[in-house]
């Protein structure tokens, strides 16, 4: 691990040093950036008009972070590009920027095709002192009752969604309106593994910005088993214990892909909170949850789309 570190850091360093880096990163992240934008009219453009009015605030928002941009370019040309300190500080800067968006890039291609070798969620378990019990397993080997379930409970229009319940969003924000103390999410399976891949634990503005980013990323790049597959590898399932196969081995002393539809609905009902709502013993949350989950279950099986995902 410190050997791939050091190599990493050490890329970084002769990406900087290179006085090639900044015209050739130019290009390269211009024609991404435009690749992506282009990518997300082609997908959302029947959501975008059906929309217009919810999207037109956001839109605003949009135009007044270009128009602040552009400004700052100009200014810059215009007055402070002479200043070599001034300077010197606007490269590095823009190199920084690059370079974080050309990793992202690479992340998402390697996490395509591997589980990631830590992540924010479980550095920060090591560091609280839970330890860390984790068994990354392939799709194949984790049992359609525990995709069926976290389906059941946590998304149950996965595979009809591009990354994102609108409903279900619309609904959150109209509670948390009216209890501001207590917040309701609305988190797809998608945005969840968004988040537990990239990002870390939160509710900041800046953190929710790249978790909308990051979902649009995989949606777009990535099939649903691959993003249900990466989901159960990472997903917090206990203090300390990631993954259905870590979990699996944890509370019922088995492989994933043994598990029962009872189990099965056990572990996706601690899922919101599952240092707090426990399995073994049982809480009274996992208990209540349990129940309405196997219903759900019984509900969604029939459907084909859910069929061609789990099996």
């Amino acid at each position: 691990m410190k050997e791939f570190i050091r190599t990493i850091l050490k890329f970084i360093y002769s990406l900087f040093a290179s006085p090639r880096f900044l015209p050739i990163g130019l290009m390269t992240c211009s024609g991404l950036f435009i690749f992506q934008i282009s990518l997300f009219f082609i997908i959302y453009i029947p959501e975008l008009s059906e929309r217009r009015e919810e999207l037109l605030p956001l839109i605003g928002y949009a135009v007044l972070a270009i128009l602040v941009l552009a400004l700052s370019i100009f200014i810059y040309v215009r007055w402070f590009k002479k200043l070599d300190q001034v300077r010197k500080w606007a490269n590095i800067t823009l190199k920084t920027l690059m370079t974080i968006y050309l990793f992202q890039w690479i992340f998402l291609i390697v996490y395509g095709f591997i589980n990631p070798p830590l992540t924010f969620t479980q550095i920060s378990n090591l560091l609280q002192g839970y330890g860390l019990h984790r068994d990354y397993v392939s799709y194949d080997q984790i049992s359609p009752n525990m995709k069926l379930a976290v389906i059941a409970s946590e998304d149950q229009l996965f595979p009809d969604h591009d990354g994102f319940d609108v409903k279900s969003i619309k609904i959150a924000l109209k509670y948390n309106k009216r209890h501001p103390k207590k917040t309701h999410g609305a988190s797809t399976i998608s945005q969840q593994t968004a988040k537990n891949l990239f990002l870390w634990q939160g509710r900041s503005i800046v953190r929710k910005a790249l978790e909308v980013y990051f979902t649009f990323m995989i949606e777009s790049f990535w099939s649903k088993r691959k993003i249900l597959n990466r989901y159960l590898n990472v997903i917090e399932t206990g203090p300390g214990i990631f993954g259905v196969q870590a979990a699996a081995k944890s509370y019922f002393n088995k492989d994933a892909k043994d598990l029962t539809r009872s189990e099965a609905a056990m572990i996706a009902a601690c899922l919101p909170s599952p240092k707090r709502y426990t399995i073994k013993p049982m809480s009274g949350h996992v208990r209540l949850r349990y129940d309405d989950i196997m219903i759900q279950m019984n509900n969604l099986e029939p459907d084909p789309d859910i069929q061609e995902i789990i099996d």
